[in-house]
């Protein structure tokens, strides 16, 4: 279906007002008119894009600001912006295959943290004997915060019965969970903290919960400082210097709009019945129904949720997608609809 302008919480289709439960913009920040000043007000000082290398002679402060936002953010030592979440991951593979023996993959990883000869971290339900032994070697574990089809973030404490004879790299996909779980959705980077990792590294799409084109890496200083050594890094355009200094501006936009999503999913949480065929979590703001026509049901109300076709299967997926935005009567027609199913 073509739109003619961005669908908040509600979508207008053939001159018909919908409620809209899809997308991607948790925050609701896209329309936000106070986070679209701010956004503005940096494009008319920093102009509509920035096309030099970031290693050049001339350094824009609009960099520094947003980055040290950013980990202060995410609890990281230090951050790096890049011009998609996309180049993040791969950026970052491109680093860790030059200092790693083996790559193990939680299932469904995203695409941007995959790379090739990367093997299963499961084996059935159990780890992969190869983690369990004694050969000294240097691996990288590569997952999701929130695996795809999942509501919940991923649990990484089965990471302390890998063999003490490894060393331990995790790069995790926030793209999903950034601006949303953890502290004011600082993410779940800070929470990683088993003693048998080595070296943590987040990736993530700042376009998703943040609301601006770009991606961002976070993990400690003298891996950063080695992003920012490499051709491939030296070679891109950065990130818009505009939307990097909006990210340092709307902090406190941020927090206030985390706060909202987390009301709307209490709200939820307290009216919705309990039942096995709808996949929900109330600290998230994805519901996975696995009801036979939902899509239809929901349509008939005049409810849009996101529908596809999953890349790994046959079967339509149905999403509905809780944001910031959503109002209280929103939510009652929703939760109306999903108690008679």
């Amino acid at each position: 279906m073509k739109v003619d302008q961005f669908p908040d919480h509600t979508i207008r289709i053939n001159n018909e007002d919908y409620l809209y439960f899809g997308g991607t913009a948790y925050l609701g920040l896209p329309t936000n008119p106070e986070f679209q000043q701010l956004l503005l007000k940096n494009i008319v000082r920093w102009g509509t894009a920035y096309g030099s290398s970031r290693s050049a002679n001339v350094h824009l402060s609009a960099y520094e600001n947003g980055e040290n936002f950013l980990a202060r953010y995410i609890n990281a030592a230090a951050a790096l912006t890049v011009s998609s979440g996309m180049l993040a991951g791969k950026l970052v593979l491109e680093v860790l295959k030059r200092e790693t023996d083996c790559f193990f993959h939680f299932p469904n990883s995203h695409t941007a943290i995959k790379i090739a000869g990367s093997i299963p971290f499961f084996i059935g339900k159990k780890l992969n004997p190869r983690l369990l032994d004694s050969a000294s070697e240097k691996i990288t574990i590569l997952t999701d915060a929130v695996p795809s089809l999942q509501t919940r973030p991923i649990d990484l404490s089965i990471i302390n019965k890998i063999s003490k004879y490894k060393e331990i790299t995790v790069l995790v996909d926030e793209s999903h969970s950034l601006g949303i779980l953890g502290y004011q959705g600082c993410g779940i980077y800070s929470s990683i903290q088993h003693p048998n990792i080595k070296r943590k590294i987040m990736i993530a799409s700042l376009a998703k919960a943040m609301g601006l084109s770009g991606g961002v890496i976070a993990s400690d200083l003298e891996f950063i400082n080695y992003i920012k050594s490499i051709d491939t890094f030296v070679s891109s355009s950065g990130m818009n210097p505009a939307f990097v200094q909006t990210l340092a501006d709307a902090e406190l936009i941020y927090i206030e709009q985390n706060k909202k999503l987390k009301n709307n999913l209490s709200y939820l949480t307290a009216n919705l019945i309990t039942n096995k065929k709808i996949l929900f979590d109330p600290d998230y703001p994805l519901i996975y129904p696995k009801i036979p026509k939902i899509n239809s049901i929901l349509y008939a109300s005049k409810i849009i949720v996101t529908n596809f076709k999953y890349p790994t299967g046959n079967k339509e997926l149905n999403r509905i997608v809780i944001t910031a935005n959503h109002k209280m009567e929103d939510l009652d027609l929703l939760i109306q609809i999903m108690n008679k199913t």
